[in-house]
């Protein structure tokens, strides 16, 4: 199971709030009863990385941390001044069932 959380926002987004969560089991099911929010501009960023992660890659050879326990990703939302929106940072970790 891949748990994906809403670690920060950058500026305003109209769709996660901190502490959000995704839940992605057996990839490529997102279990959307045990998820808050889903964004388009989001899942691109999140899904490149998703299947990688839930199979044990280490996060820290992708370069997508220091700590081999989380990845971090970002939508790609650029936020002000370009956007009205916000950059919203996701931490993912692998969670065993």
């Amino acid at each position: 199971m891949l748990e994906i959380e809403v670690w920060e926002i950058r500026g305003v987004c109209p769709v996660f709030k901190k502490g959000d969560k995704i839940i992605i089991i057996d990839p490529p099911k997102i279990v959307l009863e045990k998820t808050d929010a889903i964004c388009i501009h989001a899942l691109p960023s999140l899904l490149h990385c998703a299947i990688a992660l839930n199979e044990g890659v280490d996060p820290v050879k992708l370069g997508l941390s220091k700590d081999p326990n989380y990845a971090y990703i970002q939508c790609v939302d650029p936020g002000e001044p370009c956007t009205g929106g916000g950059t919203v940072i996701f931490r993912c970790r692998r969670v065993e069932k």
